[in-house]
């Protein structure tokens, strides 16, 4: 199992998919309890979800589960939302704070080292690389982080999570305009809630890439499974007629996005 795929384009959007992926090496699988076998905590079908919405657009999707490595996690272990319940870097619970591995088999500070190396760091080699090639090509590249999560989690979050967050850390990881832009079209889809920086700000990889002063800009979105998905339990099945009501709205930012780009070029 290749760690990354990427599926390069020729346009200014690379879309991020960290959390998308289900491979465990069956040495890890083992070791999870029936909670974490579940692999509840996988951002479902995103990938799914995102693909043929806007021709041009490059996709860089982790194939392998949060709960090898956390792809949107700091490498260094800090935490995103200090003060905040949150899983790590190499998650030993889940979203409801339950463990997700059989009783003295989590793994030590050596096998997290070892499993960055082998996951986490080539997913964002590739990454660094598209946005790399596509600000080359284009004078900016626009990382839009693509993400979703049941829209009740107790343990994160209280009540109900809106349908689409956009997270852009206060605003630092991209420009104005950018910002806007979404949060624009996340307003005016109908049927749909939203947020600007609500619990979502924006992930590690928002953060760390989104330097809009370098021409690499980043927004993150945070979708409730509750849109796309036939329930938010088992067996997590995918429900078309949901997902193409949500695929309009999510065209209509990319679109927004990729006609935005030129006019922010460096």
């Amino acid at each position: 199992m290749q760690p990354v795929e990427v599926f390069a384009g020729d346009g200014p959007i690379v879309l991020g998919v960290p959390h998308a992926g289900t491979y465990v090496p069956q040495e890890i699988r083992t070791r999870l309890n029936e909670t974490g076998q579940l692999l509840a905590d996988t951002d479902w079908h995103v990938d799914r979800l995102y693909t043929g919405l806007l021709a041009g657009a490059t996709m860089v999707k982790a194939n392998f589960h949060r709960y090898v490595i956390d792809a949107n996690r700091d490498p260094a272990g800090v935490s995103l939302y200090p003060g905040q319940n949150t899983t790590t870097l190499c998650p030993v619970i889940d979203f409801d704070g339950t463990p997700i591995y059989h009783e003295g088999s989590e793994p030590d500070g050596e096998e997290i080292e070892a499993r960055r190396l082998a996951w986490h760091a080539p997913y964002h080699a590739a990454l660094e690389a598209e946005l790399k090639r596509v600000k080359a090509r284009h004078g900016i590249a626009i990382l839009y982080d693509c993400h979703s999560i049941r829209a009740h989690a107790p343990f994160l979050f209280e009540g109900r999570l809106p349908d689409l967050n956009t997270g852009t850390n206060g605003g630092t990881t991209c420009a104005p305009e950018i910002e806007r832009a979404v949060t624009e079209a996340t307003e005016q889809a109908g049927g749909y809630t939203s947020v600007l920086n609500g619990r979502f700000k924006g992930g590690w990889t928002t953060r760390h890439y989104g330097q809009p002063e370098t021409g690499i800009h980043a927004i993150q979105m945070e979708l409730t499974q509750a849109t796309h998905l036939a329930s938010e339990a088992p067996p997590f099945a995918y429900d078309p007629a949901k997902a193409d009501r949500l695929r309009i709205h999510l065209k209509q930012i990319l679109e927004a996005l990729e006609a935005l780009a030129p006019t922010l070029a460096r």
